[in-house]
């Protein structure tokens, strides 16, 4: 899957771009015609869980979006990934329905 990974106003290490892409990169497990990727990392100064990711994914026809905080972004990015998961399935099964 095609991922573009944008840090907004900050710069994100190697580690937490490669965490992202190997987390997301899972969910082609569950659906495997998932076109691309977008996520979006901030900062929000303003809360306690300030680590923001929002995530764009696009499938066939569709596109599924998910936006979780967390006090750290590998913490926002599993969060992402499992509601992903549980729409993936739900779309898949309304293919075959």
């Amino acid at each position: 899957m095609k991922l573009d990974i944008q840090s907004i106003h900050f710069d994100a290490d190697k580690k937490l771009i490669e965490y992202i892409e190997k987390k997301l990169n899972k969910l082609e497990t569950f659906y495997d015609h998932i076109l691309s990727g977008e996520v979006f990392l901030k900062l929000n100064n303003d809360v306690k869980d300030n680590k923001e990711v929002e995530v764009k994914l696009h499938v066939h026809n569709h596109s599924m979006f998910v936006k979780e905080s967390s006090i750290s972004f590998e913490a926002a990015i599993d969060m992402a990934e499992s509601t992903l998961r549980g729409q993936l399935v739900k779309y898949k099964e309304r293919l075959r329905g």
